[in-house]
This record gives C-alpha cells, structure tokens and sequence, in this order.
C-alpha cells in the first residue's frame, strides 16, 4: 500500500483563506472562477501578494454569509494562476488545483474567513485491478469524447497520457455532466480504486444518454426528411395540376372552409379549434372516414350563428297587447311573463333566464314561449323531449363516432339563425 502525492507540488501552509465555491475544483486541473462578494474580493487582493494560494470548499447551500455548516469540509487547495479585475469590479480568474484537502478548525471569520486545514493523500494500491481499470476507463472515454458534441479530440489524447490512475480520475470527472454532490463524492474519495470505479459507472452513465440522445436525433431526422419530401412532392403535384390547368378539388374544398370560418366570427378558442382541424385536414387523404368526420365537424362550426342576434323588444304594454291576442284569459301567467319582462328591461344583465309553465297537454304552455318570442322579437325553438333516454341526444355525441351530429341545443340555434333564441323544452 503506497500514499500518491507528488514532489513538484509547492508546499502547502496549514492555515489558509477560506474560498465557498459552487465548483468543485480537483487536484491538477484548471477552474475558471467569477467572484463579485466583497469580502472574497479582499482575500483575493491580500492572497496574491503572497502565496497565491486558497482553500476552496464546494457549497452545499448558496448564503451571502459564510457558515462553515454550509460547506463541504473536504476540498481543494488551489493556486491562483491568473487574474483579470473587471470594470464592475468583480474579479476572474484562474485557479489550478494541487491537492484535497480537509477543514480541521476555522480560526478567522473577519475581514475574511481563514482555517487550519489538513492536506489529504491518495490512497494507492498498485495491482492487476487497478491496471485493468485504468485501460478501461481510458477507451471508454475515447469513445465517449468521440461521441460527444462538445468535447474536442485533444481531450481525449491527454487522458491517454496521464498515468497516474488518481489523476486520470479527476480529470475525467471534470468533463462529466455530473450533479455538485457528485462532483463532491468523487473528491472525498481517498482510494484510488475505489475512486476510479466511481468514473467508471458515471461515463457508463453519460455515454448511454449520448447514445439515446443520437437515437432520438436519428428519428427525428427521418422523421423530418419524410414530411420535407411529402410536402416537396405536394407541392411539385400543385405546380404540375396548375400547368395542365387542373384544380385541386381538395385544397379547393379546405382553402372554401377556411374562408367560412375567417368569416364566421367565431370567438379566438373556436377558431383556433377550426384552424387546427383544418390544418389536418390538409394532411389527410380526403377519402378517409377520419376526413369526413373532421369535415362534418368544420361544416357545424361555420354555420352558426356566431355573430348574428337579435334585439330584445322590452316594450312592456306591446308585449301584453301580444299577450291578449294570442290567449284567452290566463291572467296570472301573463302578469307573471311582464312581471318578468319588466324585470328584465330594469336589470339588462340578467343572464340564463328560465321559466317553468307547468300544466297538462294542450293549456297553452307551447303558444305562451312563442307569443314571448314574438314579444321580445326573438327567433323561436321547440325541441321535444318525448321518448328522449340519453341526454347525448340533447348535448350531442362525441366527433369521433362516425355520423355523429351535436345535440338537439345545438341544431336548434342553428336552425333558427340567431344566437339567442327562446327555447321551449
């Protein structure tokens, strides 16, 4: 059993300036840094006038404040390498890592953090595993940095020279799209072994998303290449119908609704409705069951009386002069109907307005809705409920059924070509 270290590496002082990072920096790699707090600010303007050294310890949660609870207390001691103050004041720069490193006691907290830390060494057992597991490793990053977007070749070329395991581990972990605990799980780890399994499983990991990522970007560039030559190959159709002088009944028939409904007036929900019907429409062979469905349903929609109302006639003495000449006596049913009417012409915001006329066959309750209806000037409706067992006769069936048709509500308004017409139920 042997402990990895390296003799080039500057010695490190026990007692360091504390830097909280959202990185996770290794030993023998380089980190670019961002830092705008004030008071880092301050350490890195007293630091690279000596040493040029900082402990750097991965968050656990971002606070303005420091609070060593709040950090890992295995990290890295980093050497400053370059440094740019910005006009705003921040500072970027740099860092390269030299070696883990442990938090034993912070023994400063102003103007800025400072602790006694303790330098951590590679635990590393030189064997037959190890060796096969730093081959491995090795080729399975070639491939994934062959497979990779992002990552340039030469990466790859400088993992096949790195030879110590514990550093070939590290810098692998800097090019893995791995999660900060991740990130810090790989750094606590002393054994080398153990350390490089860990890599292992990860590029595993990221190379099967890189893996069904092309898949799904081969799909789907098929898939785009077959609607681009379906719609080449219409529009080449289009062009040769149109320089034989042929017209193309289909599109002739979809450009026909889509007039319809632009003229329609239909509110923005059922137009978009229509739009995307008829934007499948285009797509669909016109002799389909699923065409004459979508066509059926378009044909409702346009012949509604979106937009065409009638005005209330709320003329009270008019309204009982109808009254009178349409029924004998019935009094109190026509006080209550002005009764009504005179309610109505005082709050005109009255919505959803019913009346119950309760009586056996032929008193009158069927003459009464009309004589409303010509009273206030509506359109009339009678839909009969006799033998009715399903309320889909009155709401209508689901579009998909084929010859489905809406529900008697809806036929009625159509019918009668207005959008607020007396219904008598």
């Amino acid at each position: 059993m042997k402990t990895g270290g390296d003799s080039r590496m500057p010695p490190i002082p026990e007692e360091m300036p504390i830097l909280p990072s959202e990185v996770v920096p290794y030993p023998f790699t380089g980190v670019p840094l961002m830092v705008s707090n004030p008071k880092w600010i301050k350490m890195i303007d007293d630091v690279v006038i000596d040493r040029r050294m900082i402990a750097v310890f991965a968050i656990k949660e971002s606070s303005e404040e420091f609070n060593p609870d709040k950090i890992y207390h295995v990290g890295t001691a980093c050497l400053i390498a370059r440094m740019l103050k910005l006009p705003d004041g921040k500072i970027q720069m740099g860092i390269q890592g030299l070696s883990r490193i442990r938090l034993v006691e912070v023994i400063q907290t102003d103007p800025y953090p400072k602790a006694r830390i303790e330098v951590l060494k590679d635990v590393l057992d030189k064997d037959v595993e190890l060796e096969a597991l730093h081959k491995t490793v090795v080729a399975n990053f070639q491939k994934f940095v062959s497979t990779a977007p992002n990552i340039p070749q030469e990466i790859a070329v400088i993992a096949m020279n790195i030879h110590e395991p514990g550093h070939l581990a590290d810098f692998i972990a800097t090019q893995l799209n791995l999660s900060p605990e991740e990130r810090q799980g790989i750094l606590e780890e002393l054994n080398v072994t153990e350390r490089l399994k860990k890599v292992s499983v990860f590029l595993a990991r990221e190379q099967e998303i890189l893996e069904l990522g092309a898949k799904i970007q081969s799909q789907a560039k098929e898939q785009m290449s077959k609607l681009q030559r379906e719609y080449f190959l219409r529009e080449q159709l289009k062009a040769i119908k149109k320089e034989l002088g042929e017209s193309d009944e289909h599109m002739m028939e979809i450009e026909e609704l889509r007039k319809k409904v632009e003229e329609s007036g239909m509110p923005p929900e059922a137009k978009k409705e229509a739009e995307r019907e008829l934007n499948r429409m285009e797509r669909m062979n016109p002799e389909s069951a699923e065409y004459t469905v979508a066509r059926t349903y378009l044909d409702w929609l346009v012949s509604l009386p979106w937009k065409v109302s009638t005005e209330d006639n709320l003329d009270i003495l008019r309204a009982e002069k109808i009254l009178d000449e349409d029924h004998y006596d019935l009094q109190k049913v026509k006080d209550r109907i002005l009764d009504y009417l005179a309610v109505r012409k005082l709050k005109a915001d009255m919505r959803g307005p019913i009346l119950c006329f309760v009586g056996p066959p032929g008193v009158g309750k069927t003459s009464l809705g009309q004589s409303i209806a010509r009273a206030l000037g509506r359109k009339f409706v009678r839909i009969s409920l006799g033998g009715v067992r399903d309320e889909a006769e009155i709401r209508g069936h689901r579009r998909t059924y084929i010859g489905a048709l809406p529900g008697r509500i809806i036929q009625g308004i159509r019918r009668a070509g207005s959008n607020n017409p007396v219904f008598m139920l």
